[in-house]
């Protein structure tokens, strides 16, 4: 199970930070990923998060987000800084083996939270 916590409304120009907690299984050997899904389009991947520590980031959002991964603590960390409109949208924490993902993002098989909206006014 993933849960997500911290979206919300800002203005553009400011700053959130998302969280996912795992719980239930050990998400060493797995990576870990941002996803979102703006109104209108289909869903795409963020920011993600092999088991080596290394990450990868839409273009969209390079140079903006920071994403993190305490493997200690099954935890995920999306920092989002110099927010735009069009980063609305909501925001999933997944989770998958290598072996299933697509194009680089957990795929529909592996571990997905809910959700939580990030919602950015111009």
């Amino acid at each position: 199970q993933l849960v997500e916590t911290g979206g919300g409304s800002v203005e553009a120009g400011g700053s959130l930070t998302l969280s996912c907690q795992a719980f239930g299984y050990t998400s060493s050997r797995y990576y870990m990923a941002w996803l979102r899904q703006s109104p209108g389009k289909d869903r795409e991947g963020v920011a993600v998060v092999d088991y080596d520590g290394n990450s990868n980031y839409a273009d969209s959002v390079k140079g903006r987000f920071t994403v993190s991964r305490d493997y200690a603590k099954n935890s995920l960390t999306l920092q989002m800084n110099d927010l735009k409109p069009e980063d609305t949208g909501m925001y999933y924490c997944a989770a998958d083996r290598r072996g299933r993902l697509v194009n680089g993002y957990p795929g529909p098989q592996g571990y997905w939270g809910q959700g939580t909206q990030v919602t950015v006014s111009s």
